[in-house]
């Protein structure tokens, strides 16, 4: 694993926090990148327990850094990376990553919203387009929601079916037109462009069709599980697209 600024190799995470604390805390570090760095060192507790890496696009952060829920996350390369789709489907798949890369991409570029309040415009993301993989799949007629696991053995999240659907969910594979690296969540993560950025889960490897929705990690701690960007976690912010 290639540590990034910040990190200390073998370090191991304290229990989660709550989505008040991360907010603020966050907030904080936004404010830390222009007050300089006696608040950029109080959040850095915080920050270290960020599964979806949102605190490392901080503008001027020196770069992104690795933060996991689950301490340490194993990197997947080509060699050994696997996307299983299970669940209320009539054909249950497992893609590797040059099957995913074999398909029809679709390249989006939009805003990535933070729920801290902070945006990077314009970011393209590419990949497969998550309805595709659910039509090859073959969805149940009992299915409503999907579920999404993550490699790291820890994190996941979830949509509804109609959600999932949309043109502008993605199966990344690539992020600033470079392949995903580790880091980033790669090599393939989730992309939903029109919520807040912790939507979009890092270190995918499974997508499972399920009859309700499955509240994801951080929803467990207060987050909207319907987090469309200015319309949940009491945020009026504009839309990414």
């Amino acid at each position: 694993m290639r540590a990034g600024p910040g990190d200390s190799p073998g370090h191991q995470d304290g229990p989660p926090v709550g989505r008040r604390v991360v907010l603020g805390m966050l907030g904080l570090g936004a404010a830390g990148v222009a007050a300089g760095p006696y608040l950029q060192r109080a959040v850095e507790g915080v920050t270290s327990k960020d599964p979806t890496g949102l605190s490392g696009l901080l503008p001027g952060g020196g770069g992104f850094r690795y933060y996991s829920v689950a301490g340490t996350v194993p990197a997947r390369t080509a060699a050994d990376y696997t996307l299983a789709i299970g669940g209320l489907v009539d054909r249950p798949a497992t893609y590797r990553l040059a099957d995913l890369q074999a398909m029809r991409q679709r390249r989006i570029v939009h805003d990535v919203q933070c729920v801290t309040g902070w945006r990077v415009p314009g970011t393209p993301f590419e990949g497969v387009p998550l309805a595709d993989l659910l039509q090859a799949a073959g969805v149940r007629p009992e299915a409503t929601a999907v579920s999404f696991g993550c490699f790291d053995g820890s994190y996941s999240e979830s949509l509804t079916l109609d959600q999932a659907r949309r043109e502008d969910v993605l199966v990344a594979l690539r992020m600033k037109d470079q392949p995903l690296g580790h880091e980033h969540g790669g090599p393939v993560r989730l992309y939903v462009a029109p919520m807040y950025f912790y939507k979009s889960a890092k270190w995918l490897d499974s997508i499972t069709l399920t009859s309700t929705v499955q509240p994801g990690y951080w929803e467990h701690f207060g987050y909207d599980v319907d987090a469309w960007v200015g319309r949940s976690n009491g945020r009026d912010d504009a839309p990414t697209g």
